[in-house]
Formats: C-alpha cells, structure tokens, sequence
C-alpha cells in the first residue's frame, strides 16, 4: 500500500503542500534554506571565538589559539554577510519592485557586519561582568569557569548580548531567531530587543521572560518564573497590535526580583535598589529602595 501511495500521491500531494504553504512562508528568499542551521552556526562560531576554550571542540595548543580565533572571526563574517543580505534583500520594498538582488541591501549588509564584528570586544567585556555578578551571587558557583560551562543564564544571555547588537543594527529577523535558539535551550525566554545593563544575572533561569522593550538597569538579579511583560496591546481601528511602543517595565539598578514574580506595563518602573519578593503581581511603579512581598 505505501509503494502505490508513493507511486501515485506524492507529487500531487508535493504540490498541494508548496500551494498552502508558500501563502505563509513565502518562497525562501528569507530563510534563504537552512538559515535556522546558519543561525546555529554563527552562534557556536561567535561563542568560540569569544571563548576558545570553552566552545571549540578539540585540544589547541596555547600558541596557535589566536589562529584559530582569527578563522573563527573569518568564518562568521562571511557568515554573518551572507545571512544578513538574505535577509535585507527578501525584506527590501525597492528590491521587492525590481528583482532578487538589491546593491542597496548588500551595502547595508556589509556596513552591519562590520560594525557588528567591530562591537565583538565591547560584547565580551560585559559578558565578564556578567559572569562576575554569577559567580558573585551564587555561592554554589565555584568557579567562573563552572558560569561557562553549566550555567544556562551565561547561555542565554550570552546569545542575547550578541542578538542585541544586530538588533541595535536593524537586522531583521536573525535577532530573534537568535534569542529564541537560546530560550529553546535554556528556556529563558529574552527578546533581542530588550536593553540589559552590566553584571546581570539569572539564577536557575527556567521560565523567566523579558519582553521586547524591557529596560534593565546595572547589577540586576532575576530568579527562576520572573515575567517583565506587558499589561495588554494598543490595537489600531482594525484591530491589528500597534507596534513599536514602549509597552514592558524598567528596572533600575541593584534590584533584586525572586522567583515568580509579574511585573507588566511600559509605565512601570522599580526604582533602583528594590527587592521584589515571589510571586508577586506588578502594575504599579515601585520607590527606589522599597521591598515589594507577598503578605
């Protein structure tokens, strides 16, 4: 039965499938085929580059270690240029008029590549602090090397430091496709449009979320389940979702906020130095220096 099915249904059922599938997914021109594989690529390459010994699979010798981190830096370029013109091109209006290929597009492609590989260095010396405020704040860590290697806060917001510059750059796409690799590991869930300050850290990690125009101060500390979301959506006279407006908290700096807690709203702020106990339900502004609890 299955060889007459595939003798006699395959390529009706092939054509069928492209018909109601193309409405949606376009014909490929973004996705430019494996750019989900691409996406994990540039991530592993990034990551080594940034920190050999802890993302190359294999032994290097101490002396060819800048070598290998200059082929990794090559690699993701090219990569990077590669992926980001697909994905300017498919989504140029002027490029959409006259053809495939857009000089427009590729010149911002190579302009946002360069300045993204530029920025790489300033990336890694906030990561540092990052695992800094780790291993500061949690006395189970023993090590720094212990945040790299088993942490899945270094994980996600490793990758959410990297995606948020090409966010800062207007690349489209490849950002969230990024941050939303990284919560499919660690199931921490951070748009790539959220702004992050230095010695961040998230303790366990599992189910925090933190929305697109977030706004997070210095020597911030999140536990397990903390949403920073937003209230609800602005819609047009049709109906559709405005976007763009700033719709999710900001946090100041040396706040604490523990495991559970919803904070919603574009108009809520918690002052610098909170303590946000679990679980609890915010859509109010909170003083710097209060301590928020469940009573």
């Amino acid at each position: 039965m299955i060889e007459q099915w595939l003798r006699e249904h395959t390529v009706p059922t092939a054509q069928a499938l492209g018909e109601i599938t193309r409405q949606t997914a376009g014909e490929g021109a973004i996705s430019g085929y494996g750019m989900k594989s691409k996406v994990r690529r540039l991530i592993d390459l990034l990551r080594c580059a940034m920190y050999p010994s802890v993302y190359h699979d294999g032994i290097v010798r101490p002396e060819f270690v800048p070598a290998l981190v200059t082929g990794k830096l090559q690699e993701a370029a090219a990569l990077l240029y590669e992926m980001c013109a697909s994905v300017m091109t498919a989504t140029c209006r002027e490029a959409a008029k006259g053809g495939a290929d857009c000089d427009c597009c590729r010149e911002k492609a190579d302009r946002a590549v360069c300045d993204f590989m530029d920025s790489l260095c300033g990336i890694a010396r906030v990561l540092n602090t990052d695992i800094i405020a780790a291993y500061e704040g949690d006395p189970a860590a023993r090590s720094t090397e212990e945040i790299l290697l088993a942490y899945p806060a270094f994980e996600a917001i490793s990758i959410f430091r990297l995606a948020h510059r090409l966010y800062e750059l207007q690349v489209p796409l490849i950002p969230r496709m990024m941050t939303e690799y990284a919560h499919q590991l660690t199931g921490i869930d951070i748009h790539p449009g959220a702004t992050i300050g230095e010695y961040f850290f998230i303790d366990h990690g599992t189910g925090v979320v933190i929305g697109e125009t977030c706004i997070i101060g210095h020597h911030v500390k999140l536990y397990q389940g903390v949403t920073l979301g937003a209230k609800s959506f602005a819609c047009d006279e049709d109906g559709n979702p405005v976007k763009g407006v700033h719709r999710h908290p900001h946090v100041g700096n040396n706040v604490v906020i523990y495991a559970g807690a919803t904070i919603l709203g574009g108009d809520t702020y918690i002052g610098d130095g909170c303590t946000i106990g679990g679980s609890v339900w915010l859509t109010r502004s909170v003083p710097a220096g209060s301590t928020v609890y469940n009573k």
